[in-house]
């Protein structure tokens, strides 16, 4: 399946003085949520740097939009999926929720790059990998 879902409790440490998560630390979320996608492909980002030349990822456009708070012990679901897959690029469509609560989507342009920071094309195996789970959900 192209959907891939982690949980994240909410700690002190995520939010500001009111008890609210800091608005920064969607990001994090966001990230650990496309980190864990990207190992269902069977590869992970010591993988890459293996490669040769060694490969990582970049973000290269990123759009949130926040629409409800979360606290301090709030369990969340971050979801992510891939809608786009070739040449040296990925996108991600991921959202965060509390329960049935959507508390904020990201649209997330990824770029692969050489450690000099030069596009790169992205490993076959991560292109076939969701080729096949974009073309499951279309049927």
């Amino acid at each position: 399946m192209n959907q891939h879902q982690i949980e994240i409790r909410i700690y002190y440490e995520d939010t500001d003085m009111s008890g609210i998560v800091y608005h920064a630390n969607y990001l994090k979320f966001f990230e650990r949520g496309r980190t864990e996608a990207f190992r269902q492909t069977g590869l992970g980002h010591a993988d890459l740097l293996e490669m040769t030349p060694p490969l990582a990822f970049a973000a290269r456009r990123l759009t949130v939009e926040y629409l409800r708070p979360a606290r301090i012990d709030d369990l969340l679901t971050v979801t992510s999926v891939v809608t786009e897959a070739r040449g040296a690029r990925m996108v991600f469509s991921q959202e965060i929720h509390n329960g049935d609560a959507l508390l904020a989507t990201a649209e997330v342009l990824i770029a692969c790059i050489t450690l000099e920071g030069r596009p790169a094309r992205l490993p076959q195996q991560v292109v076939d990998y969701h080729h096949a789970q974009i073309s499951r959900n279309g049927d």
